[in-house]
């Protein structure tokens, strides 16, 4: 069973649980969605809907600093990131409301040789469920609701356990924004709730971005019931160098790479893959800034890190890498650890038989890889169960395309890191999941691209 309540990390203070949703509950809240989605959506333009999503996005950028405030108490990220995430959350929408006709628009079937006319015409598929995480509470929700809106589906969305008060504000800037109450639904549902809410036969879809664990369980339940399902689950993304000529740029981005929201994002670059010419200087001044940084008050200006989301993460982080070290991972590098305050910590003699080796870590940790060529780099950056993102840094444009096309993952950013825009698809391969988000393809995972020929 669920605990909707915030427990700020930086504090280890918690607020008054939020009421979970009773069964009742949840099957008005299905109803609801079911029903605007026959009775509105359907009897609404796109142009309509596109533009409630653009008031969607005003009122983020009215109440930014009411809503970074939420989330640097529910999960402890820096109040500079809150506010740039808060941002990027809104141009989320007003990219689908700009967007929305021209990607929604009938598409005729160029190859089409026949008597009159065929084309496909898109249109919504109905109630979505959508299962969001703690680490980007408004910008992991507006990749998913902001397409799929527009589009005409109607949206259940169950937030982490841990961002009630994020997931209430989105409710309200919704109803604020002149959706009918069916159309997005928070709902503080459990497991349980959302296996029967799978079942339903009123809903269409699920998106999660989560675990495997929970990716796999959401998954099983909607296969046996033949739901769509989208999944954005872990990374362990490659920070691959293999020649620059600016070392200083290179170990910022990785820095960068590693270090966006305390380290907890999905496709953050983890693993630091160095040529060998490159590795012993790269090594260096990478640990030295990795381990300057001094977890402080998120609430500061001029805090980069802040504490880890929660005290069960920062334990669980702490195990790896006791579990690394036991198993020969070098410690080249660490800063302190104060309570849920982690400080940077770099690994090496990472080999393929540790535990370290295979799985994320989500945090300020590191492990630095020496290779002796652009073969082995490939290599290692396969050596992976996960196919997320990655980062390639060359100063070669014939080795970057050789190697991009190489690469077993959803994206392959070069020669920079922090590049995601509202524009370009996210997703992965592998065990980070399937499906893509944002960009053109973002609106296109929940969509009935219905034929219509006419004869005469």
């Amino acid at each position: 069973m669920s605990t909707y309540v915030v427990t700020n990390p930086a504090t280890g203070q918690s607020g008054t649980p939020f009421a979970s949703a009773t069964d009742a509950q949840i099957s008005a809240a299905i109803a609801s969605a079911h029903d605007t989605h026959q009775n509105w959506s359907r009897k609404t333009t796109i142009a309509e809907r596109a533009a409630l999503i653009e008031n969607v996005a005003e009122l983020h950028r009215k109440k930014r600093e009411e809503l970074a405030e939420i989330i640097v108490r529910e999960m402890g990220k820096p109040l500079a990131q809150a506010l740039g995430e808060v941002d990027f959350t809104a141009d989320i929408y007003s990219f689908y409301a700009t967007h929305a006709e021209r990607f929604l628009a009938d598409e005729p079937i160029e190859e089409f040789a026949g008597e009159g006319q065929a084309f496909i015409r898109r249109a919504s598929l109905g109630v979505l469920l959508g299962i969001m995480p703690w680490n980007f509470p408004y910008y992991q929700v507006a990749r998913f609701a902001g397409p799929n809106l527009a589009l005409g589906n109607t949206v259940l969305l169950k937030h982490a356990a841990q961002c009630p008060e994020s997931a209430a504000a989105m409710q309200q800037i919704f109803i604020e924004a002149g959706f009918p109450a069916g159309a997005y639904v928070n709902i503080y549902a459990s497991n349980e709730q959302i296996a029967s809410i799978i079942a339903d036969p009123r809903l269409q879809g699920v998106s999660l971005t989560g675990s495997e664990r929970a990716g796999a369980a959401v998954a099983e339940v909607a296969g046996r019931h033949l739901k769509k399902v989208v999944l954005e689950l872990g990374g362990s993304d490659p920070f691959i160098l293999l020649s620059t000529d600016d070392m200083d740029y290179a170990v910022d981005s990785a820095i960068a790479a590693r270090n966006d929201n305390n380290g907890q994002a999905c496709n953050a670059g983890k693993r630091m893959i160095v040529i060998a010419d490159l590795y012993d200087e790269f090594l260096a001044k990478f640990a030295q800034k990795m381990t300057s940084f001094k977890p402080g008050n998120p609430m500061e200006d001029e805090t980069y890190l802040g504490p880890i989301s929660s005290e069960a993460a920062a334990k669980n982080l702490a195990h790896q890498v006791e579990e690394a070290i036991e198993n020969g991972a070098k410690v080249y590098a660490a800063a302190e650890r104060n309570g849920n305050y982690f400080g940077g910590v770099v690994l090496t003699d990472v080999t393929p038989s540790n535990p370290a080796h295979h799985v994320e870590f989500f945090g300020p940790v590191a492990l630095v890889y020496k290779v002796a060529n652009e073969a082995e780099a490939v290599a290692l950056a396969n050596d992976t169960p996960y196919g997320l993102g990655s980062y390639l840094f060359s100063t070669d444009p014939e080795q970057v395309a050789r190697v991009a096309d190489q690469i077993e993952a959803g994206m392959v950013y070069v020669n920079g890191v922090a590049l995601d825009s509202p524009e370009l698809p996210f997703g992965g391969v592998k065990r980070s999941g399937y499906g893509r988000e944002l960009g053109r393809y973002g609106i296109e995972e929940f969509v009935n691209r219905k034929l219509i020929r006419i004869l005469k």
